[in-house]
């Protein structure tokens, strides 16, 4: 199975998707921000990650920028979630944008979709 990465500042995001994701036999990963996120994705590379946009310290958004300016890492597929109405949607096959609330679901059918392209 593909280990995902999950970012997210709310704790109990962060808990419940580890939680379901491990019982569908996912290796998970977690972080409150962007930024915890990348010192964890330089020393153990995810096959996929699900990402909050609004986050403190750095958001979902720098975090895809960080990964898109190396080389290395920028090939990682990425579900951006945000609960606001308008995401500024950049066109790009490896970045996967959903809506919050999200259904677990959806959520695995997205992550389906993702590790196809990973």
């Amino acid at each position: 199975m593909k280990t995902i990465l999950v970012v997210d500042d709310e704790f109990d995001i962060l808990t419940v998707w580890r939680l379901l994701l491990e019982r569908h036999g996912y290796p998970v990963m977690t972080a409150s921000n962007g930024a915890v996120a990348l010192e964890q994705i330089r020393t153990r590379r995810p096959d996929i990650i699900v990402s909050d946009c609004m986050m403190p310290v750095m958001s979902g958004f720098q975090l895809c920028a960080a990964l898109n300016a190396d080389p290395a890492l920028r090939s990682i597929p990425i579900l951006l979630c945000s609960a606001a109405a308008d995401i500024p949607v950049q066109p790009n096959p490896i970045i996967a944008y959903a809506r919050k609330p999200l259904s677990f679901d959806t959520l695995l059918t997205m992550l389906e979709r993702l590790s196809s392209s990973a």
